[in-house]
């Protein structure tokens, strides 16, 4: 008998790491729809990875396991960590118990169908990919049950990494996909933020990489882990992995370049900010109070220009210093140049629809556009003390 498992060990060829917390609904019938849908000729792993779920989803697995049949091709494994440590540091967890040659990582809610399973373990083995990633946003992927705002923060997500990360896959904010666990032997994975798939394909180079259709079904059971705490570790990890392996920037002596490559990071920065007021808006009006909306989105305002502050401070100018008594007075101008910004696309607005005849939808881009590089140029100037093109 012990010579089997010893055997058994070794010829694992397939490892299924299943990041939990409070997935007592789910979890049973994901790991028997794995079990249903997996090719018959490989020894598959699975490992669950509970962060001591207040509704007991570890010890349900625990319980399933005792009357679980034991099977040639199919183990069932479970992790207990003591704390909610985190989505990206769950799955290196199961990574670091990993026996198999290849790596499938997937949520236990059936937002990732198990059935897709087969088709991102043939692009490894069978069609030597690298890296197999289940899209939504490929030909043949789409979301199902997401409602309008889930989709487009989903899409600034994904233009945020393809564009400030030069990624070229599709869908880089994939939580399901497939990997040959040898590509990432030599990286150090830091599992900043929520979507590890990002990290690997940041780190790893030259990998080839298979996109896989699927349809997105958002949960049916349980609750989303998205939270305000995520959005902000998934900036931090943008920010991480764009510096990643790049040296110190040579200095561009073409003013022109300069001015402009700022002047876009300004505008990336802007466009994150509304997605911040956004959410900090809609959290104090339905999530943890129901507050005035009016007051909400005074608060989201504050929390947008702070962190449009910071991220220009360290990224558009990069100004490292943080001195309180500097970075008070820079905060006191940038918010007053966000204030006048907000006063002129106001006017231009009026302006543009009443007197002008222009209609709403093109008079608000004009005067955000205008607004913002207002913006840009008064910051640049007076609160990050820039030569004006440079």
């Amino acid at each position: 008998m012990q010579s089997n498992e010893k055997m058994q060990k070794s010829n694992t060829q397939i490892s299924i790491i299943i990041p939990t917390y409070n997935e007592s609904q789910n979890i049973v019938q994901i790991l028997k729809s794995i079990k249903d849908n997996l090719p018959k000729n490989l020894i598959t792993q699975a490992i669950v990875i509970d962060d001591n779920s207040p509704d007991g989803t570890g010890k349900i697995v625990e319980d399933y396991l005792k009357n679980f049949k034991k099977m040639a091709n199919y183990t069932i494994e479970i992790i207990h960590r003591k704390a909610k440590d985190g989505l990206g540091s769950a799955i290196l967890n199961g990574i670091q118990k990993a026996k198999g040659d290849t790596i499938v990582v997937m949520d236990s809610d059936f937002s990732h169908p198990p059935q897709i399973i087969p088709k991102l373990i043939e692009s490894i083995k069978k069609y030597q990919f690298d890296i197999a990633v289940a899209s939504r946003y490929i030909s043949g992927g789409k979301i199902q049950g997401w409602p309008l705002k889930r989709k487009l923060m989903s899409k600034f997500a994904t233009l945020i990494a393809k564009k400030g990360l030069g990624i070229e896959t599709k869908d880089p904010m994939s939580g399901f996909f497939a990997f040959k666990k040898n590509i990432i032997k030599e990286l150090n994975i830091d599992a900043i933020g929520y979507k590890i798939l990002l990290e690997i394909l940041v780190k790893t180079k030259g990998v080839n990489i298979k996109e896989v259709p699927y349809t997105f079904q958002d949960r049916e059971l349980g609750s989303s882990k998205l939270t305000i705490k995520t959005i902000l570790d998934y900036y931090k990890s943008v920010w991480k992995l764009y510096r990643y392996g790049k040296p110190i920037e040579k200095q561009e002596n073409r003013s022109s370049v300069k001015f402009i490559s700022k002047a876009a990071r300004f505008y990336t920065v802007g466009a994150s900010g509304f997605v911040v007021n956004y959410m900090i808006s809609l959290l104090f009006t339905g999530g943890i109070s129901d507050m005035w909306y009016l007051h909400a989105n005074i608060i989201g305002i504050i929390a947008s220009i702070t962190t449009n502050f910071i991220l220009n401070k360290a990224w558009t100018f990069g100004d490292r210093d943080f001195r309180i008594k500097k970075t008070i007075s820079q905060y006191g101008k940038f918010a007053m140049f966000s204030s006048i910004g907000a006063l002129i696309q106001l006017g231009m607005v009026y302006l543009l629809v009443d007197s002008v005849e222009i209609s709403y939808p093109l008079a608000l881009i004009l005067a955000v556009m205008t607004a913002a590089f207002g913006n840009f140029v008064l910051n640049k100037k007076w609160t990050f003390n820039e030569k004006l093109v440079s």
